[in-house]
């Protein structure tokens, strides 16, 4: 399989790697996200390129927000920030036992790589703190008007959902149209994700690239309501 460069991820397999091996260099890590694709490492396996068929997504107006989290994000233990901590909550999410892997696809590399694009103002972490402990978080990629979520986890009940939805208010808040959730999980389609084809969600990322958000979703480090 070859090295992915600037092969056209419309005609990747639905479900698999549209190739393998290369560096993660930010320069290649931008060009990937910028044609729909994201970098994945499958336990014990090298580095592979996926576009997969459909793509799980939302969009900020399709956040469930139940009766439950709403009674959760009431809670005055809560403190949520952005980038401030984005290393550890990498580490955080490696660390995170995931059902059918033997191991993490967060390598060391991966960490530094995303890292570099942090310290870029191009991806980005949110943190949530019970009393003043890291909890929970999530990060991802921020691409024109899309948001690429990469991982999320938690080890306080609910500490995802308050993670996430507080990004979703930020990039409501500030224009943002997608979130990219890459791969179907029961956790997301809870908060209300669902699939479209391929070729209508590379539709929407060429379209949605180079437009500039109306607002910053990244200006202010703690979140409103926290």
């Amino acid at each position: 399989m070859p090295e992915w460069t600037n092969g056209d991820p419309a005609n990747a397999p639905r479900r698999g790697a549209l190739a393998r091996g290369g560096s993660l260099a930010p320069a290649r890590l931008l060009a990937a996200y910028r044609a729909g694709i994201f970098p994945w490492c499958l336990s014990g396996q090298s580095l592979e390129w996926w576009c997969p068929d459909p793509r799980f997504v939302m969009t900020p107006a399709d956040f469930r927000l139940t009766d439950s989290l709403r009674k959760t994000l009431r809670k005055k233990g809560w403190q949520v920030t952005c980038d401030q901590a984005f290393e550890i909550v990498m580490r955080s999410c490696a660390a995170v036992q995931r059902e059918g892997q033997t191991s993490t696809w967060i390598t060391e590399p991966m960490i530094a790589a995303y890292t570099e694009l942090n310290r870029l103002g191009i991806a980005h972490s949110i943190e949530v703190r019970w009393e003043g402990e890291l909890v929970g978080g999530l990060y991802g990629i921020a691409i024109g008007r899309l948001f690429h979520g990469e991982s999320m986890f938690h080890t306080r009940t609910d500490a995802s959902k308050v993670a996430f939805a507080h990004l979703v208010q930020r990039l409501s808040s500030s224009g943002y149209v997608l979130i990219d959730c890459q791969l179907s999980t029961p956790h997301l389609a809870s908060l209300g994700a669902f699939h479209i084809s391929r070729d209508d969600f590379l539709a929407i990322v060429h379209r949605e690239r180079d437009l500039v958000p109306p607002g910053n979703a990244w200006t202010n480090p703690s979140s409103a309501g926290s």
